[in-house]
Parts: structure tokens; C-alpha cells; sequence
């Protein structure tokens, strides 16, 4: 695999990347590379959302707040900060509000990415007779083409969809509390991560948790393939370009920072829209009959008509923003622990 194997062959062209799979010639060490991609993916995951977590907040409350006449609205970004600023609770409560929840999906996010990508390349070698024969022939080492990276991204993607829709519910209602009425600001008894579950299970079941998992799973889906696909085929370009990167393994620091940033970038930007439909189906209210009537195809309907093209991109500067740094520390951290670690 690409990105997370230290003994890399030299990738030739931008059609195939080299990939090792020495835990498919020992078993063994399956157990062993899970608990790295776990550990390491955790790792990386939690210090990235650290830096982007203020930034998410001020998108999921311009992605979700109200349009009524007569409703305070946010004017963007900078307005959105300001308030937080003004806020009676300062603003690190603010706009760090819900961290708690982020934090664990942070890390389950990134090692389940890390490690279901890493996975999915080794069902499609196994399954494969060609790319079995190649690694029974090259110890264990494996070329997927590029198309088989980003198709094993999407995989890894819809799989971690599962796992992140609870946790982005839980957050989402923890970054978008409800305001007072007279002083638009959030109120000073807020509910936290314990009431919010008791309260979901108590009014929707346990399916509730699941509410807004179509829009979870298309930005999953499609992002990851975009985020995993960018990096790899950044640092394909430097191999291929930059005569003195002699495989993907060799490629720069400065390179794989600019390889992570390009990921960030396209992972929030393809699938934008999917995810603005997501924060408004998880902000709604919790009245039961009014959550089975929003569905992701009525509230992306009611969007379009309320505020056209431009309500599914609201906040994406800034959440494109803030995911360059954040996604050049996850894979610059988790790629120095493998390195370090092997």
C-alpha cells in the first residue's frame, strides 16, 4: 500500500503506485498492522481535529442556521467568529463546544479510514489472480493501479461512514445549541453529550443515532476517494517530475505537507453540498414525526428552493480552509509514526 508502507518499490508512471502486503504472505501480522493503523490513525486524527475543530464549528452553524424572516443570521465566516467572540461564555467554550464527542470521532474516523483503506487493498489483491501471482513472486510487494486506490478510498469511506454518523449527530447538536430568543446568544444551561444521547434514544430509538447517514455516507464515500486519491497521486507527480525523488517513499517533506493539503482540500470540497444537507437533517428538532418527514431528499429540495445553489455551499471557504492544515498533519503524522514505528 501506497501510503503507509516504508519498503516501497519505485513507481513508474502515474497509473500504478506499489503497494506491500507482507501480512498477506504472514498472517500474523494482520493483527499487528490493524493495532498500528489503529493507534497511529487515532493519533494523527486527534491532533489534526484540535486545529480545524474552531473552524468546523463556524461551519455547521452557518450550514444550519435558520432563513426564516426575522431570523438572526450569521453574514459569514468572520461574522460567525465575532459572535463567538461577543459570547457570555467565552469564546474557547464557544467554539470548542462539543469537542468531546469530535475528539473520539476523530479517532475512530482516521484509524478506520487508514485501516479499512489498507484492507480493501488487500481484498482486491487476493482477489485478483494476477496481482497474487505478482506478490507471491515479488514478496509480498504489489502495483495496484491508481483507479484500484481511489476505488479502495470510497470503500474505506462507506465503511467509516457507519461508525462517524452517531458521532457527527452528537457534535453537530453540541455546536448548534439552542439560543435564547432575546440575545441570539447560546443559553447558559446547555444540554451535553450524555443528554443528548439519553435524549435521542429516549424520542427516535435506537435507529435515531443513524439520522443523516445518507449524507455521511455520500461525503464519506466521495471524499475519502478524493482524499486518499490526492495524496497519492501528488506524490506520484513529485516522483514523476522531480528527478530527485526516486520512489514515493522518497518524496520531500515540503511535498508530502502540500500531498496532505491537496487531499484536505479535495475531500471537503467534491462532496460539500452532501454534507450541508447532513448538519441540517442532524440540527433539526428532535419532535419525532417531523424527523420522518426529513429525509435527505426533502431537505436538500427545501434547501434548493429556499436558497438555491449557494445554501449547499455556505461555510465551504472556510471548512476548505481549514482542512489543508489539518489533513497535511494527519497523514505528515501518521506516515512519521509508521516510518519511526514501522
Amino acid at each position: 500500500m501506497a501510503t503507509y508502507n516504508n519498503d516501497l518499490p519505485p513507481v513508474t508512471d502515474l497509473d500504478k503506485v506499489s503497494t506491500s502486503h507482507p501480512n498477506l504472505t504472514t498472517p500474523p501480522s494482520q493483527s499487528v498492522e490493524a493495532l498500528k493503523d489503529i493507534v497511529f490513525g487515532s493519533t494523527a486524527g486527534v491532533l489534526g481535529k484540535f486545529v480545524e475543530y474552531p473552524f468546523d464549528t463556524v461551519k455547521v452553524r452557518l450550514q444550519s442556521q435558520s432563513h426564516d424572516p426575522g431570523a438572526q443570521r450569521l453574514r459569514g465566516p468572520l461574522d460567525a467568529f465575532s459572535a463567538a467572540f461577543r459570547s457570555p461564555e467565552g469564546p474557547l467554550v464557544s467554539l470548542y463546544r462539543g469537542i468531546s464527542a469530535p475528539l473520539l470521532g476523530a479517532a475512530i474516523e482516521t484509524s478506520s479510514l487508514f485501516f479499512s483503506y489498507r484492507i480493501a487493498q488487500d481484498i482486491v489483491v487476493a482477489a485478483t489472480p494476477s496481482l497474487r501471482k505478482q506478490r507471491d513472486q515479488n514478496n509480498g510487494k504489489v502495483e495496484l493501479h491508481f483507479s484500484s486506490l481511489v476505488a479502495c478510498g470510497a470503500a474505506s469511506g462507506a465503511f467509516t461512514s457507519i461508525l462517524l454518523t452517531p458521532i457527527e449527530l452528537i457534535k453537530c447538536k453540541m455546536q448548534v445549541p439552542v439560543h435564547s430568543s432575546r440575545t441570539g446568544y447560546p443559553a447558559r444551561s446547555l444540554p451535553g453529550p450524555l443528554d443528548l444521547v439519553r435524549t435521542i434514544f429516549r424520542t427516535q430509538g435506537l435507529m435515531g443515532f443513524w439520522h443523516g447517514q445518507m449524507g455521511t455516507l455520500i461525503r464519506e464515500t466521495g471524499g475519502s476517494a478524493a482524499w486518499f486519491g490526492s495524496y497519492e497521486g501528488v506524490k506520484m507527480l513529485f516522483q514523476k517530475y522531480d528527478s530527485s525523488v526516486s520512489q514515493i517513499t522518497d518524496v520531500k517533506i515540503w511535498q508530502q505537507v502540500l500531498a496532505g493539503a491537496t487531499a484536505g482540500m479535495s475531500y471537503n470540497f467534491v462532496f460539500y453540498p452532501a454534507d450541508t444537507i447532513k448538519s441540517r437533517m442532524q440540527t433539526s428538532t428532535n419532535d419525532i414525526s417531523g424527523l420522518k418527514k426529513m429525509t435527505f431528499a426533502s431537505t436538500g429540495r427545501e434547501l434548493w428552493k429556499g436558497q438555491g445553489l449557494k445554501g449547499f455551499y455556505r461555510g465551504c471557504g472556510i471548512t476548505v480552509f481549514r482542512a489543508a492544515p489539518s489533513s497535511a498533519i494527519i497523514f505528515s503524522i501518521y506516515e512519521a509514526l509508521r516510518k519511526h514505528f514501522g
